[in-house]
């Protein structure tokens, strides 16, 4: 009786460790593999690529690397003697076509103005054209003239939003092409975390939900919320080969790695304390209001096991 006893009790202790294991390890699984998080965040921004519009040599520059400039702050200044050169040169052709301007509209009007058959209707015609002519000639050169001055102020380039001057190899001397990128400002504004999460986790996350995020060297954690989830990626199968055909790589391991998904995490605040970088590595996780991480119901965590599981090890 005793040995029974002691069989059954030993039989209990065993399934109740067997289930303690269990429950720790479907814990763990979502702890690790189910739930919202990643070590693999990273800070981005906008980089805004600056062009002059104008072409010219650098005589001037205004400003250091990872400066802060507000918008309409000056960058750099284009030699602008050629341009000045062009306005004095606009100017004289304008003052040249308001005369002549002047002159045959004041031949028209004389014309027009004498009665009867003095003069013929075909010579009044050619009058007004030629008027009509110089007066076209008049509003071309002043159009010209606004072209002129507008590439003038153009040569002081001024920078078009708020944010850091970066990567400025800039120097006096050096020659600016119109349309060519020769300096880059990051947008104080745009900053934003990318959390690429794993596409096992990415069922568990919502728009507009709660995210922590820890900065790699960061003692403050910067809080935010879910702005949107990337609704696709590139595949190597896709590429196109010979003859326009797809593409499709033979090789299909055994276990099937999951594939990561882009998620944009909008800053909501930043502490100032903390100095952020686009490119900084970040660990992104999906938390509740109390700011703990958020974990799924032990239904959900085994439901979720199980497809994880089948997902893993399947075809």
């Amino acid at each position: 009786m005793l040995a029974r006893a002691s069989r059954f009790i030993r039989l209990l202790i065993t399934l109740s460790v067997l289930l303690v294991a269990g429950v720790v390890i479907v814990i763990l699984w979502d702890y690790y593999t189910a739930a919202p998080w990643t070590r693999n965040g990273q800070v981005r921004a906008q980089v805004v690529n600056m062009a002059p519009r104008v072409t010219g040599e650098i005589v001037s520059v205004r400003v250091h690397d990872n400066q802060f400039v507000h918008r309409g702050d000056v960058l750099y200044v284009i030699d602008p003697f050629d341009f000045n050169v062009r306005v004095a040169s606009a100017e004289a052709t304008v003052a040249e076509r308001k005369a002549d301007l002047d002159f045959r509209t004041s031949q028209f009007r004389r014309r027009r103005a004498i009665p009867g058959v003095a003069v013929s209707g075909e010579e009044k015609q050619q009058y007004e054209a030629a008027a009509a002519q110089a007066k076209a000639q008049f509003d071309a050169a002043k159009a010209e003239l606004r072209q002129a001055r507008i590439n003038l102020q153009r040569t002081v380039v001024r920078s078009s939003l708020d944010g850091y001057v970066t990567n400025l190899m800039m120097r006096p001397g050096d020659f600016a092409t119109a349309g060519h990128v020769n300096i880059q400002i990051i947008d104080s504004a745009s900053y934003w975390v990318d959390g690429y999460f794993e596409e096992t986790k990415v069922h568990n996350i919502e728009v507009g939900d709660r995210v922590r995020m820890d900065l790699m060297g960061a003692h403050t954690p910067i809080f935010g919320h879910v702005e949107s989830i990337t609704r696709g990626i590139s595949s190597m199968n896709a590429s196109t080969a010979t003859q326009g055909l797809p593409s499709v790589d033979p090789v299909y391991t055994w276990v099937r790695l999951a594939q990561r998904i882009p998620v944009r995490v909008h800053i909501d605040t930043l502490p100032p304390s903390v100095h952020l970088a686009a490119g900084m590595t970040a660990t992104v996780t999906i938390v509740s209001e109390n700011g703990h991480r958020r974990h799924m119901s032990a239904g959900e965590a085994l439901h979720h096991f199980g497809d994880d599981m089948a997902h893993v090890f399947g075809h």
